[in-house]
């Protein structure tokens, strides 16, 4: 078990979180976030995730534990009672998850590299269906496919925007990425594929003036995309830190059992 000797906190901006976080402020000795080897998010999946964005865009990455004070709380613990917190993280599992680095180039020909947790999703821009095409490792898998749009999910991203798109639930380990298609028409029979997570895809965007695409890498956009490329961001890894028996593994299990 890893002993995490030096905190630091970070709280949504929400009610309930403040004030949760007066009372952790009171009960421990935090440090500033780059003197620390763990950080507690206070929030729901939403800060989960802003601050996971945070420390891949600075690059200062920190295994983080999350106390769920939003709704759904997929990426974090339940809130217990606050003097329990070090034994807790103590005890905890780490789960490391690999996000995926997005590389889009716009009609205009700007270039724009960001990071993605859950998925990365291309979707049409007006009444007109996207057009695009759908290449996996330097090789076109689909030459159009007419839709709504795309995507490539992770694992743990795999039970958000894809699974309501109809995607695969894939498990923590699984090594795997799914590929949606958002509301196809054409080819109407394909539903998406599993592909190893060494894959490299690359989606490029046809009649781009006349059907405009955007690009979302998580709740980041770009918009009029000609051009996206996407892989796994090994050197980028995050680390977070869960209860036992309330892993993210057990959660993408039980996922699949909700009627």
């Amino acid at each position: 078990m890893a002993e995490y000797s030096r905190l630091a906190l970070l709280a949504s901006d929400a009610e309930r979180a403040q004030e949760a976080a007066t009372l952790y402020r009171e009960t421990f000795d935090w440090v500033p976030l780059d003197e620390a080897d763990a950080v507690v998010v206070l929030g729901g999946d939403g800060f989960m995730l802003q601050s996971l964005h945070a420390m891949l865009d600075s690059g200062h990455i920190l295994p983080a534990y999350g106390v769920n004070l939003g709704t759904v709380g997929f990426l974090m613990n339940r809130n217990r009672k606050t003097d329990t917190l070090l034994g807790r993280i103590t005890r905890a599992k780490p789960h490391t998850i690999a996000p995926l680095l997005m590389q889009a180039v716009t009609q205009d020909g700007e270039r724009h590299s960001c990071f993605a947790i859950n998925e990365v999703s291309l979707l049409r821009e007006t009444r007109q269906t996207a057009k695009i095409e759908v290449s996996v490792d330097d090789k076109v898998r689909i030459p159009e496919l007419v839709c709504d749009g795309v995507l490539l999910a992770t694992p743990a991203g795999s039970t958000a925007y894809n699974l309501s798109a109809d995607g695969p639930i894939l498990p923590l380990d699984s090594q795997l990425l799914a590929l949606t298609p958002i509301s196809p028409f054409r080819p109407r029979r394909w539903h998406g594929a599993i592909l190893p997570d060494r894959s490299e895809v690359r989606l490029r965007v046809l009649e781009e003036e006349k059907r405009p695409v955007s690009v979302v890498a998580d709740q980041r956009e770009v918009r009029d995309v000609a051009e996206v490329r996407l892989a796994i961001a090994r050197e980028r890894e995050l680390t977070l830190l869960f209860d036992p028996g309330h892993s993210l593994d057990e959660r993408i299990v039980a996922e699949q059992f909700v009627v």
